[in-house]
């Protein structure tokens, strides 16, 4: 059996989906990401990241959907092809920029999520790990 544990709860100034930015990178906003007690003691010498990976459940998402149109392009493609938050598993992920550590909780910047999204899991960023230079999309670049 296949099953996800949340480890905390992403609170967000955004109140609905309607509300959040495409892309949490391009947002100014601050974001306070709450971990369960349970899971405090993972996050020993994340005060020492820059920049962290965030994984969370989508959970207003619609999970039937295979076809997106995304905002950029009024063509529609696959879900996989795109970063559409409707797809069977409606996990989003964000690069967010750490900003301060408080005990459990962490305040960030670049998510696009509703208050209340449960976090799934958090990972150290690092661009010479995960930075993979001229990678594209090649409908995006079409645009």
């Amino acid at each position: 059996m296949f099953l996800l544990k949340q480890i905390g709860v992403i609170r967000s100034p955004f109140k609905s989906p309607s509300e959040c930015p495409f892309q949490g990178r391009f947002s100014q906003e601050r974001f306070t990401i709450e971990l369960f007690p349970e899971y405090e003691e993972g996050l020993k010498d994340i005060e020492t990241c820059t920049h962290l990976i965030v994984l969370y459940w989508l959970d207003r998402a619609n999970r039937d959907r295979l076809i997106a149109i995304p905002p950029f392009d009024k063509r529609e493609h696959g879900v996989f092809a795109t970063r559409s938050p409707h797809r069977p598993n409606p996990i989003g992920f964000s690069v967010v920029k750490l900003l301060e550590v408080r005990g459990r909780e962490l305040v960030v910047e670049g998510l696009d999520a509703v208050d209340g999204t449960p976090v799934v899991d958090i990972k150290p960023y690092s661009s010479k790990i995960d930075c993979v230079e001229n990678a594209r999309i090649g409908w995006f670049e079409e645009v």
